[in-house]
């Protein structure tokens, strides 16, 4: 196979330092060969072909670790009237859609099966490259728990089906059950809500759910016996702190964080995935997407406590890696987190930082992706403009206009003739 060479661009690897204004990379099949200065390429020989950045920016392939590819929120009746298999069809475009957005990877955090994940890598489809958690596990009643007031369940995401358990569990033993089938049915992470959350009918973000000893059974099963890593949806402080304390790998959302939620998150190395974009999104959709009134009542009284506390656990040093809830919102706007990250103190740079090397690193897959260095996948996305002096400019789609996932041109919106 070819070797590729893109130059003539502003690469931006991935690490922090500072860009190279006249950058190259050069990739062969899907491993990277060089990420460097233009003037230092090596002379490649035989079957070279070239591509033009025409001026843009080179960077690693963007990195969102929140995301749910099996939904995009409709209102209920919409849910109601669709038959089961039509979501699978529905979540080509959202797979699609986030490739076109420049994220060449993702992780799931809910909803989505070993079946799409597969579909994806043996090219059925096209789609990020992804960890999955396949189900959350909830309490009876909690965050997770699709029961309404009629007594009837209506779900966001579907369960109860081969290959997605239903996560509810309630105890010791059935908590230590249920991460077991989660990881029976294919898991690469385990994924738990240790508080409530804003689009719940039955509970509250600062609601605390599972005990400190249901919380360490799972990290028990998923890390010390598998190798895994524990994920917790948390958003109020007590199961923020109760998730911590028991060896869980990242905070998800940390809407009401308290200055010891920042001191064990620092202690423990504990990662924070903001989703500074949910609660926004569940005010923008409330009408079109017909939004439940409760959800809109706690995503008012969270986004400026969100902000907040992000901001102070950005400032203490806290490892914040990108992740959206994209879902929530539609997939293909991820992007749009970085400025409201941006928003809250941390740079352009920061923000690139967060959706490559540090989003890699809480995926555990910084020997794969997040930067660019030989080695590593050939994960490239190319912009027209600069994200460092415009970071909106992202949000844009059309802006983004080569994506390369695993060295494959999944993306490409160019001039005639780039490819050379």
């Amino acid at each position: 196979m070819a070797i590729t060479v893109i130059k003539n661009g502003c690469l931006i690897d991935g690490n922090g330092s500072e860009p190279i204004l006249k950058g190259a990379v050069a990739f062969e099949n899907d491993k990277l060969l060089f990420a460097g200065n233009e003037a230092d390429l090596p002379n490649y020989t035989g079957d070279v072909q070239y591509l033009d950045a025409e001026g843009g920016c080179i960077l690693p392939g963007f990195i969102d670790t929140h995301v749910h590819l099996m939904l995009e929120f409709q209102p209920i009746e919409n849910r109601l009237a669709t038959p089961f298999s039509f979501n699978f069809y529905k979540s080509i475009e959202y797979m699609k859609n986030t490739i076109n957005a420049g994220i060449t990877t993702v992780r799931d955090c809910g909803g989505t099966d070993t079946g799409v994940k597969q579909a994806v890598e043996q090219g059925l489809v096209l789609g990020p490259r992804m960890q999955v958690s396949i189900n959350a596990l909830t309490t009876t009643g909690g965050h997770g728990d699709s029961y309404t007031a009629s007594g009837q369940s209506v779900k966001l995401l579907i369960d109860e089906y081969p290959g997605m358990p239903s996560g509810i569990c309630d105890g010791v033993e059935s908590v230590r059950k249920k991460v077991r089938e989660v990881l029976r049915a294919g898991a690469d992470v385990v994924k738990v809500h240790s508080t409530g959350g804003v689009l719940s009918a039955t509970d509250h973000p600062e609601f605390t759910q599972f005990s400190i000893e249901e919380l360490k059974v799972m990290v028990e099963e998923a890390q010390f016996r598998r190798g895994l890593k524990v994920m917790a949806h948390a958003q109020g402080a007590e199961g923020i702190k109760n998730a911590i304390k028991a060896g869980i790998h990242s905070i998800e959302h940390g809407i009401y964080l308290d200055d010891e939620c920042i001191e064990l998150m620092l202690k423990h190395g504990t990662y924070l995935v903001p989703t500074l974009l949910a609660p926004v999104a569940v005010l923008e959709l409330s009408e079109k997407a017909g939004m439940p009134s409760y959800g809109i009542k706690k995503a008012k009284e969270a986004i400026e406590a969100h902000k907040e506390s992000i901001a102070k656990a950005y400032q203490a040093g806290v490892k914040i890696a990108m992740g959206t809830d994209a879902g929530v919102m539609a997939h293909g706007t991820n992007l749009r987190e970085l400025s409201l990250m941006n928003e809250i103190g941390m740079t352009p740079m920061e923000t690139i930082v967060a959706t490559t090397k540090v989003a890699a690193e809480c995926m555990g897959w910084e020997d794969k992706v997040g930067t660019l260095e030989a080695g590593k996948l050939a994960d490239i996305v190319i912009t027209k403009t600069n994200p460092l002096t415009d970071l909106r400019s992202l949000e844009e789609n059309t802006n983004i206009r080569v994506v390369i996932k695993g060295g494959v041109v999944v993306k490409e919106e160019q001039k005639q003739g780039a490819f050379v």
